[in-house]
């Protein structure tokens, strides 16, 4: 009787590592489950150790990108982002978007600003979509020049002509030019023109930001002065002296507490809206958010943030509104 041979089953090696049958897709199954169960980094072990015998295919890349974002790995989740995109993946904008969320993290502001500004020319982006990413490319350039202006300002020492601040010449210049004529105090024992600028701040034609940067120096100086501020019909009498920074008044900290525990698990919303609060704490300051709650405040910013990424639903529209004109009131930076 003629003895049946086995078949035999194929076996692969790598780097004289034998292989066998289906171990790549069982790894990258293993990886799948713990991401389902939310344990990023037990899948990225799983994911790492599939792809050193496998180039990875569009999905598990992209799962393993996600994972990486989740765990926090924004460098690795970046890399991958980028080994995927050069292979066209079908969900491209998806991917992009992930890409761009990751860059945000690792703070490459300029990077997402250059890079939406390429997908813009070269119309990848749907027309539903445009307004959502013209914003963000807009929110990353205005942070990214802060950014070079802060490290401009750190780098340099810049002698103050008294006679810029006289009330009388400073009421000449453009809003972006009288900020960034404070800006150029910052550096500078600002005690010999305080009369200057208390008339500055008092001047109710004043730009409610420039009064802002004008009163957060004379505070960090302990400037001992009593001073009328007025502004969003409000009017206020303070001294300097006994006066906290915005992001430690009373009002800022329980907004902050309440958009962190919100977003605890969404950190790229959560930057923006702590990037928006802390700006526009400087503009309203020294009355905060006015007669506003805070939580109705927390929850209209995180509705205003999300509403950048296309996602609409019911908000207070009466205090996002007021939101919005804080926004508009900080375009001089």
């Amino acid at each position: 009787m003629r003895r049946l041979k086995r078949k035999q089953k194929k076996l692969t090696t790598f780097n004289n590592v034998v292989l066998f049958p289906g171990v790549v897709e069982k790894l990258v199954e293993q990886a799948h489950e713990y991401v389902e169960n939310y344990q990023y980094d037990l899948a990225n072990q799983k994911f790492e150790e599939a792809l050193k015998y496998s180039e990875g295919d569009e999905l598990t890349l992209s799962v393993y990108a996600y994972s990486l974002y989740e765990a926090k790995s924004f460098e690795k989740a970046k890399d991958v982002c980028e080994q995927l995109l050069s292979i066209g993946p079908s969900m491209y904008l998806e991917v992009m978007e992930l890409y761009l969320t990751i860059c945000m993290q690792l703070k490459q502001y300029k990077q997402v600003e250059s890079i939406i500004s390429s997908l813009l020319e070269e119309g990848a982006i749907p027309q539903d979509q445009i307004e959502k990413f013209e914003r963000l490319k807009d929110i990353n350039a205005n942070i990214a020049g802060n950014m070079e202006k802060q490290e401009e300002l750190e780098n340099h020492t810049i002698e103050v002509n008294l006679e810029t601040f006289s009330l009388d010449y400073f009421m000449t210049l453009s809003p972006n030019k009288q900020l960034n004529e404070v800006h150029e105090l910052t550096s500078r024992n600002i005690r010999p023109i305080v009369p200057q600028l208390k008339m500055i701040i008092e001047n109710e034609t004043t730009h409610p930001f420039i009064k802002s940067i004008i009163l957060i120096l004379l505070v960090e100086q302990e400037v001992d002065i009593k001073i009328t501020i007025s502004k969003f019909g409000e009017e206020m009498n303070i001294n300097p002296s006994t006066l906290s920074l915005p992001t430690k008044m009373p009002q800022f900290n329980h907004i902050s507490k309440i958009v962190m525990d919100k977003l605890d698990k969404d950190p790229s919303t959560l930057e923006l809206v702590e990037y928006l609060v802390a700006k526009h704490a400087i503009v309203t300051y020294p009355f905060e958010w006015l007669h506003y709650d805070a939580e109705d405040v927390a929850l209209s910013y995180i509705d205003f943030v999300r509403t950048m990424f296309g996602s609409v639903h019911e908000m207070d529209y009466e205090i996002v509104e007021f939101l919005q004109n804080l926004e508009k009131l900080t375009e001089l930076q």
